[in-house]
């Protein structure tokens, strides 16, 4: 079995190849914006006369012609279009029969892509430690799992790393205050610990007695050599923010409910953890005459062509008191990644305010040789606004914490669940309030384009209208209800029937499934399987308008119900696998 959109490629491949025509780049294949303009649009036809100075019509009747006996019960009609566009019909019986043959076991035709397995890592999150995670963390995050998720599910090796600012000055700034006060980390509260509130707390000071105090100044980037050069007494101020940090990590990824444990060992990999491979980096950077002495720093310049941009920040490796730069680092993590956990794409989920460096990285790293046949990919995300489209703050001007966020979203989706709900126990609704509010945090930040800002908006998230996570739990739970009330065995055998044309639009966004997920993983855009299955929603809500179902007579009956198992089942495998938004059969 292929998907349709392959057997298509093909049959069109094999026409082209037999007038001698076919040309790299040349099978150009659409979904058509319009029923009146078919189900697919090949608009190869343009490009192929311009090449080969002929008329566009002309050549489109001769790809016709020639392409027709291929797609022979395939498609109930070619038309041609415009200056050349080809039109493409599908045959109900050939859509019903493709539809049919998918089921959990082929990933509702997945397996048909044969896509080779690759080691791709997913560098994700990545929060500074000794710090609270707020919202700037929130996209990173759940873009990064998304990602990893999809990817996964394609069958593709997928670790993630969760590259967490532990190691910088920061932390210089933060032992040094604590050493100046005299503050015993192991007496400052009640249990004999030190709590998260209690760092962010002393990092606010220590930042500015950093910038009003040159002499702090000093000691807080001598303190980040010492930690570099691993200074017993320092690593132990290190190491009780390391576990407290983390600790409240783990807390706000819990709830967000991730694929991965990213405080987990095997997934954090902090700046910390490459400092051992630091002085190869810098030595394989003199070796290969990259690096530039300026002013005291270790220093790559670039020419402006080499980048694409007017930009000509250096890229500084190496400061002139011996510390290093997470330039540096990131060079590490690459060349780790790739010589031991054997990556052949590594994704890269940060602001897309990291351009620049990211081009730097990727080129640089190049130069070394630690990527070669790997792709590096930045996969930039835009800002988080509020309403009035400014950076979201509290009235304060201050950043919002991540956990404040999900605790505000908990209360007003059990405001929302409470007033549907009203003779449910607390229980209940406090249980699918939890679900409802992650779920909206997520799908909201996932269903948009992830290169764009976008705005937050507790109201329009949580609302039952648009595309938005409770509009597709309760599409999900209604096609749920229909299934439960047949109380009919669907099974993988059962076949499916096209008549009504409802039905033919129905099953043929089913058949896209496979290709959408694949275009998803290639581009690195969650926001392409949110309009999938939003439109999946949309397209079932108007068959079941338009088709009865449990009146018809058994062969049309479980047709339909096959149609709508098939589509409760890829809406749970987009939103669960894909997206990880979880799903709930009673709202």
């Amino acid at each position: 079995m292929i998907t349709i959109m392959q057997h298509l490629k093909k049959c069109f491949s094999a026409a082209l190849t037999e007038l001698n025509m076919l040309q790299d780049n040349c099978i150009i294949l659409v979904e058509s914006s319009k029923p009146e303009f078919g189900d697919y649009q090949f608009n190869g036809v343009m490009a192929l006369a311009k090449t080969l100075k002929q008329d566009p019509r002309k050549l489109a009747n001769q790809i016709v012609t020639v392409v027709t006996p291929k797609l022979v019960g395939v498609v109930a009609k070619l038309e041609i279009a415009g200056p050349g566009f080809i039109n493409i019909f599908l045959d109900n019986n050939y859509l019903a029969q493709y539809i049919s043959q998918l089921n959990q076991r082929n990933k509702f035709g997945l397996d048909f892509l044969k896509i080779k397995s690759e080691v791709i890592v997913v560098d994700l999150s990545s929060p500074n430690l000794a710090k609270e995670m707020h919202v700037g963390h929130l996209r990173s995050t759940v873009i990064g799992d998304s990602l990893a998720r999809i990817l996964s599910y394609l069958g593709h090796e997928v670790i993630c790393q969760n590259h967490v600012g532990d190691w910088g000055t920061q932390f210089g700034m933060l032992i040094a205050y604590l050493l100046d006060e005299k503050i015993d980390l192991q007496q400052n509260s009640e249990d004999s610990t030190i709590k998260i509130n209690d760092l962010e707390k002393f990092y606010q000071k220590a930042k500015q007695k950093f910038e009003d105090s040159q002499e702090f100044a000093v000691k807080a980037r001598e303190i980040v050599v010492l930690l570099q050069s691993l200074d017993p007494q320092i690593l132990s101020y290190w190491e009780t923010f390391k576990k407290e940090s983390l600790g409240h990590c783990k807390n706000v990824y819990d709830l967000l409910n991730l694929k991965e444990d990213l405080t987990s060992t095997a997934v954090v990999r902090g700046e910390s953890f490459y400092s051992e491979l630091l002085n190869t980096v810098i030595a394989d950077l003199k070796n290969k005459n990259l690096v530039t002495l300026s002013e005291g720093a270790l220093c790559v310049f670039f020419a402006k062509n080499e980048l694409n941009t007017n930009e000509d920040t250096p890229f500084i490796l190496q400061k002139k008191d011996g510390g290093y730069l997470y330039s540096t680092t990131d060079l590490a993590a690459i060349k780790y990644r790739v010589s031991q956990l054997n990556a052949t794409r590594i994704i890269y989920v940060v602001d897309q305010r990291q351009a620049l460096h990211f081009k730097q990285l990727f080129l640089l790293s190049q130069k070394l040789g630690y990527s070669s046949n790997v792709n590096l990919v930045h996969s930039a995300f835009g800002t988080m606004m509020n309403e009035s489209g400014k950076p979201f703050k509290t009235r304060e001007g201050g950043t919002v914490k991540l956990i404040d966020l999900i605790h505000e979203a908990n209360k007003r989706a059990y405001d929302l669940v409470a007033s549907r709900n009203i003779n449910w126990d607390d229980t209940k609704k406090n249980n699918l309030a939890q679900i409802l509010a992650i779920d909206a945090i997520k799908y909201a930040d996932l269903s948009k384009n992830r290169n764009s800002d976008y705005i937050f908006n507790f109201d329009k998230m949580l609302s039952f209208e648009g595309n938005t996570a409770p509009y597709m739990l309760y599409a999900y739970t209604r096609i749920h209800s229909l299934l439960d009330k047949a109380n009919t065995e669907i099974k993988d055998t059962t076949l499916v029937v096209i008549k009504e044309n409802i039905e033919h639009k129905l099953a043929l966004h089913i058949a896209k499934f496979a290709d959408i997920v694949k275009i998803a993983a290639a581009e690195c855009m969650p926001h392409y399987i949110c309009q999938y299955v939003y439109d999946l929603a949309g397209i079932f809500m108007q068959f079941y308008e338009a088709c009865p179902v449990l009146k018809e007579e058994d062969s049309i009956k479980n047709s339909r119900l096959k149609l709508a198992s098939l589509t409760a089942a890829i809406i749970e495998i987009c939103l669960t696998n894909l997206l990880g938004i979880i799903v709930v059969k009673e709202m």
